[in-house]
C-alpha cells in the first residue's frame, strides 16, 4: 500500500504540471475559439527568457544576490511575454478574425516555428539551468504507517502547490473581477459581448498575456526540473491528451484531465510496464485521449457542440 500510494502521489503532483500547460490551451480556446498550438513553444519562450535575464542581470547591473536576480529575471521575463502576446494578437490572430478554424490553426503553428527560431536566436541554443530555490531532496512520509515511509520529491511537492495557487487565482480572477467575467461572456458569445460594448480586441490581448503568464509559470517549474532546453516545448504535447480529455472550454477540465492522466500513467507503467515491455508512460495519455474522442469528443467537461442545419 505505501508503495502504491508513492506512485499516486507521484501522478497528482506529475499531473498537475500537466495541468499548468493545459490551462494556456483552454484559457486561449475560450476566449477566441483558437486552437493555440504554439503554447509549448510559448512555455519554452518563457524559460529561456527566464533562465538567461537571471545569467545576464547580475552581471551587467553588477550584484550578487540570487533572489534579486531571480526576481528581476522574472518580471523582465513576464514583460517579455505580455509584449509577445501584444504581438501576436495585433500582427497575427487580430488580422485573421472571422477566418476559417485550420487558417487559424496554422497561424500558431507558424508562431510556434516564429517563437522556437526567435529563442534561440535571442538567447542561444545550449541547456540553460532555473535554480528559483526549489528543494531538490526527497521526504519520507507516514513513515509510522507504512514500513519505509512513502517516498515524496519535495521539488514535485512545491512545484504542484504552485500550480494548484495558480489555477486558484485563475478561478477568482475569473469569477470575481470585471476583466473575468468580460472574459466569460466573450467566451460565451462574442457578438453578444460586443454588442453590450466588450471590446474583443483588448479582451484577446487579455488572454493572451494570461495564457503568456501562465506558460512563464510553467516553463519555471519544468525548467527547474528538467533544464531549459528545446525538448522543453514537447512538453505541450503531453497537455494536448489533458485538454481532449478534460475538455477544450474547461478550467476545472484541464485540472480533472491532468489529475487523471498523470496518476493513469504511473500506475500503468509501474503494474503494467514489466509484463508489456515498459513505455507505457510515453503512450498511455495518447491511447486514453483517442478513446475519449471515440466516446465522448468534447471531453468530461467540454460543451457538447450542436449544428442546427
Amino acid at each position: 500500500m505505501g508503495f502504491f500510494l508513492e506512485t499516486v502521489i507521484g501522478g497528482l503532483m506529475t499531473g498537475m504540471l500537466y495541468a499548468l500547460v493545459a490551462l494556456g490551451f483552454v484559457l486561449i480556446f475560450k476566449a477566441s475559439g483558437v486552437f493555440n498550438f504554439a503554447q509549448g513553444s510559448m512555455v519554452l519562450f518563457a524559460a529561456l527568457a527566464m533562465a538567461r535575464f537571471s545569467e545576464w542581470l547580475p552581471s551587467s547591473l553588477g550584484f550578487e544576490s540570487h533572489l534579486l536576480a531571480n526576481v528581476l529575471a522574472f518580471v523582465g521575463a513576464m514583460a517579455v511575454m505580455v509584449v509577445v502576446a501584444w504581438l501576436i494578437e495585433r500582427l497575427v490572430l487580430g488580422k485573421l478574425v472571422n477566418q476559417e478554424g485550420v487558417t487559424l490553426l496554422m497561424a500558431t503553428l507558424g508562431i510556434s516555428y516564429l517563437l522556437d527560431g526567435l529563442g534561440q536566436t535571442a538567447f542561444g541554443n545550449d541547456i540553460y539551468k532555473i535554480d528559483v530555490g526549489l528543494p531538490k531532496d526527497p521526504v519520507f512520509l507516514f513513515e509510522k504507517v507504512f514500513q519505509g515511509g512513502v517516498l515524496v520529491n519535495k521539488e514535485d511537492l512545491y512545484a504542484a502547490l504552485i500550480a494548484a495557487l495558480l489555477v486558484a487565482g485563475l478561478s477568482l480572477f475569473f469569477q470575481k473581477t470585471n476583466t473575468g467575467r468580460a472574459l466569460r461572456a466573450v467566451a460565451d458569445d462574442h457578438q453578444a459581448a460586443q454588442s453590450i460594448g466588450i471590446p474583443l480586441a483588448r479582451i484577446w490581448v487579455i488572454v493572451w498575456t494570461v495564457a503568456g503568464c501562465v506558460a512563464l509559470v510553467a516553463g519555471i517549474v519544468w525548467g527547474s526540473k528538467l533544464g531549459v532546453q528545446f525538448s522543453l516545448s514537447l512538453v505541450a504535447l503531453k497537455a494536448l491528451p489533458v485538454v481532449i480529455l478534460g475538455g477544450l472550454t474547461s478550467v476545472p477540465g484541464a485540472i480533472i484531465g491532468g489529475l487523471v492522466i498523470g496518476v493513469g500513467e504511473k500506475l500503468s507503467e509501474v503494474y503494467l510496464g514489466p509484463a508489456l515491455g515498459g513505455g507505457i508512460e510515453i503512450w498511455f495519455a495518447y491511447v486514453l485521449a483517442l478513446a475519449f474522442l471515440l466516446v465522448r469528443p468534447q471531453g468530461l467537461f467540454g460543451e457538447k457542440i450542436i449544428d442546427r442545419v
